[in-house]
């Protein structure tokens, strides 16, 4: 039993996936002006809206709990990434604004990871990089509805 070679199940396989990709992102904004930027602050400024987010639509969108989105939006207006401003619909609101900094590393991030799926698309065929996209989509989706039907006593 000590030697089997175990066939990566689907957490194996997207958590290797997902650390390859960080590295490569993160790696590649740091070369290109971002050092300071770190996976965990891709849970803010992967959703932010150009305009501005309020950090409810935020927790929302990542998944995050509202506490570490406000953690990491500290961080990130400490960064000169994004700045707090009032919500022009609710004084009493916050938005979460992109600065120039911020807009130039999501403007970035973006055509790194644009430039990663090409790659993989290129690899795998356009068509096989599509199916396994819309597949993975389906099936992230699916996994997010488990706590709905956990929670719906299903």
């Amino acid at each position: 039993m000590g030697d089997e070679l175990v066939e990566p199940d689907v957490g194996m396989l997207t958590g290797q996936y997902m650390r390859a990709v960080q590295e490569e992102l993160f790696e590649t904004l740091a070369e290109r002006g971002h050092p300071d930027v770190r996976p965990r602050h891709g849970s803010v400024l992967a959703f932010l809206d150009r305009a501005g987010t309020r950090p409810t639509d935020l927790a929302q969108r990542s998944g995050q709990h509202k506490q570490i989105v406000g953690t990491i939006v500290d961080e990130l207006v400490q960064l000169g990434y994004v700045s707090r401003e009032p919500d022009p619909r609710d004084r009493r609101a916050k938005l979460v604004v992109p600065t120039a900094s911020g807009l130039d590393e999501i403007a970035k991030a973006r055509a790194i990871l644009a430039a990663i799926e090409r790659r993989h698309a290129q690899a795998l065929g356009v068509e096989a990089y599509a199916t396994f996209k819309r597949a993975l989509q389906e099936v992230a989706g699916l996994q997010r509805r488990w706590r709905q039907t956990r929670d719906a006593g299903g």
